[in-house]
């Protein structure tokens, strides 16, 4: 399939789990001649500055406001993309506000549960490492490895942070019809994002987007990073099938990934109707 860089609605900032600063993502998305972006930042807006949009003004890109939010469907964490967002209107305003809650409260769990084991954990120190963005789980590995409690960042996941480890501590995530409540009551355009990362069966992947268009969701992530052209066409069938507008981002986070490159978007098939005609 040819490339096709001028698209990429599904990139992260160093606002939530990014590498780079806003500004440095759109002068990555100028150099590799990205015409719409969207930066989808976990379950925060604060990329969009007004500095930020002077900037993507001045280099000719169309920014399109977005975010990530997490939330949950049948005890499984979920997440949804919004597109085309207001992120003026007052509902919206006040997700952010819970979800930032939300976050806050799953690191002071996780910072509780090592404690018990005995690890020292400070959570300013924590967040000195998350800079400007939120709290996760790689932050505690890394300050468990910072201050000599681990041997590197592998061991900490293998020992209290990973899947099923005592560190893995759930936030208390809003439902997929209040995620995409907030999405479409601010204006915006309701994706699932990157369904095969969910490692569902195809049944159990039915059962979602019946529930997420009964919500009031409109989009697929057909494209998310580089995936095979079998992926891209089953997700293809679904959009068809569920008449859901495709949706296409490399989900960036950081250079030196070449899965994840941002801008280098692959092109949807033919039978998609692609999510940025609603508002190109």
């Amino acid at each position: 399939m040819p490339a096709i860089p001028s698209i990429d609605f599904h990139c992260h900032s160093h606002f939530s789990d990014g590498a780079l600063s806003p500004q440095e993502l759109l002068q990555l998305a100028k150099a590799r001649e990205v015409q719409q972006l969207a930066i989808t930042d976990h379950d925060t807006v604060r990329a969009y500055s007004p500095q930020l949009l002077a900037a993507a003004a001045t280099a000719g890109i169309t920014l399109v406001n977005g975010c990530e939010i997490s939330c949950q469907w049948q005890r499984r964490g979920i997440h949804v993309v919004g597109l085309n967002l207001d992120l003026a209107a007052p509902g919206f305003a006040l997700a952010m506000t819970l979800q930032a809650q939300a976050r806050n409260d799953r690191a002071q769990k996780i910072r509780d549960v090592l404690q018990r084991l005995g690890l020292d954990v400070a959570l300013p120190q924590v967040q000195a490492l998350a800079g400007d963005g939120v709290i996760g789980r790689p932050h505690f590995a890394q300050h468990l490895v910072s201050t000599n409690q681990m041997p590197s960042m592998a061991a900490a996941f293998k020992c209290v942070l990973g899947s099923g480890k005592p560190g893995d501590i759930k936030a208390d995530w809003p439902t997929l019809e209040t995620a995409v409540g907030w999405i479409t009551d601010a204006g915006g355009i309701a994706v699932i994002a990157h369904p095969m990362k969910y490692k569902m069966t195809l049944t159990k992947l039915r059962a979602l987007l019946e529930a997420f268009v009964a919500a009031g969701g409109q989009g697929l992530e057909v494209l998310t990073g580089y995936q095979d052209a079998q992926r891209i066409d089953a997700l293809a069938d679904l959009a068809h099938r569920y008449d859901l507008y495709a949706s296409a981002g490399s989900d960036f986070h950081r250079p030196g990934q070449p899965w994840a490159e941002l801008g280098r978007v692959a092109a949807l098939p033919d039978r998609c109707v692609p999510v940025w005609t609603l508002w190109s």
